[in-house]
C-alpha cells in the first residue's frame, strides 16, 4: 500500500516536542519510536477481537524501522494478540520489532517469533471468578462485554445502549473487586482493565529506552493507559533526553491531548506521520 495522500511533516506546537522531533531527524539511529496499539496503530471497535491494524500500519513500520535504533509497539494487550491483530509477524522490514504486551510484562521479538512472559498473578484467576456475579448482581451483565487478556480482565462497555451510564455504573465495584483481589484498575476509552500493578507502559518505555541506549524518544497514544508513557517521557526530557508526545486524537479522551506536542487525526493521522518521518528520512517509497 503507497503512502497517504498528505505526508506533509507537522511541527510540535511545543518548544520541547520541536527539540525531539529535530533530534530524532538528526539521529534517527538513535532514537526509539514506541507506539500504543487500540486507537493508535487500530481503529477502536466494539469487539476488540475484530480490531486491526490500520491498512497502511505496517508498510509505514516497515519504512521507519530499518532506519531506527529501536520500533516497540507498547499495549495493554496479550503481546502475542497484538502481533496477530497487527500483521507484525514475518513482515519483511520489521525484523528487529519488539511488542510489549501486557502493559510490558511480556515481550515479543520478530527476530525469534517468541513470546517471553511470566505466569499471570493468582488475583486475575479470583476476578475472573467472581465477576460474573458482580455483574449480575448490578444488572449489567447485557450492557457490558468481558475479555480475558491472560494477565487481566477487562470489562468493556461499548456495546451498552448508554456506554457512559454503564461506565460508571461499574466504576466503583470493579475497583472495589480489584482492591479485594490485589490488582488495580486501567479505566480506558468505555473499558475498566483489572490488571496486577507494578507495571505500566511507562515503566515499560522507560526500561525499553534505557536499555537501547536511546537519546531520543516519541512515544505515540491515545488513552487514559497512555499517560504513564507520557510521564516517563516527560522524565526521560528532564534527564537530558529529547523527546515527542503524540497524541492520536479522539473526541473520547482530551487528558493525552492537553498533554502532547502534536496531535494527529487518529490512526489515520498517527499513519500520515509514520510516513512523513519516513519520507523526511529519505526511506524508499511503500
Amino acid at each position: 500500500m503507497g503512502s497517504p495522500p498528505d505526508t506533509t511533516l507537522p511541527t510540535p506546537v511545543t518548544e520541547a516536542g520541536r527539540d525531539g522531533l529535530a533530534a530524532l531527524l538528526d539521529s534517527p539511529d538513535r532514537a526509539v519510536i514506541a507506539l500504543d496499539f487500540d486507537g493508535t496503530l487500530a481503529g477502536i471497535v466494539p469487539d476488540p477481537e475484530k480490531a486491526r491494524a490500520h491498512p497502511g500500519a505496517v508498510a509505514a513500520l516497515t519504512r521507519l524501522a530499518p532506519l531506527l535504533g529501536s520500533l516497540v509497539v507498547i499495549t495493554g494487550r496479550p503481546a502475542g494478540v497484538a502481533v496477530r491483530l497487527g500483521g507484525f509477524a514475518d513482515a519483511p522490514g520489521l525484523e528487529r520489532l519488539v511488542v510489549l504486551g501486557g502493559y510490558g510484562a511480556e515481550r515479543w521479538d520478530a527476530a525469534t517469533g517468541t513470546v517471553q512472559a511470566p505466569p499471570p498473578p493468582p488475583g486475575v484467576a479470583a476476578v475472573q471468578a467472581e465477576l460474573p456475579g458482580v455483574l449480575d448482581g448490578l444488572g449489567a451483565w447485557h450492557a457490558s462485554w468481558v475479555e480475558d487478556k491472560g494477565r487481566a480482565i477487562a470489562v468493556h462497555t461499548r456495546r451498552a445502549a448508554d456506554p457512559q451510564a454503564a461506565f460508571e455504573l461499574l466504576r466503583e465495584p470493579l475497583y472495589a473487586l480489584a482492591e479485594r483481589h490485589g490488582l488495580i484498575v486501567e479505566p480506558g476509552r468505555y473499558v475498566l482493565e483489572l490488571r496486577p500493578p507494578g507495571m505500566d507502559k511507562g515503566v515499560a518505555l522507560a526500561d525499553h529506552v534505557r536499555d537501547t541506549g536511546a537519546t531520543t524518544v516519541l512515544y505515540g497514544g491515545d488513552d487514559l493507559g497512555d499517560l504513564a508513557a507520557y510521564s516517563a517521557v516527560d522524565k526521560l526530557r528532564s534527564d537530558g533526553l529529547a523527546g515527542v508526545l503524540v497524541c492520536s486524537g479522539s473526541a473520547e479522551v482530551a487528558e493525552l491531548a492537553g498533554r502532547a506536542d502534536l496531535v494527529v487525526d487518529g490512526p489515520p493521522g498517527v499513519v500520515a506521520l509514520l510516513h512523513a518521518l519516513a519520507d523526511r528520512l529519505g526511506a524508499p517509497p511503500a
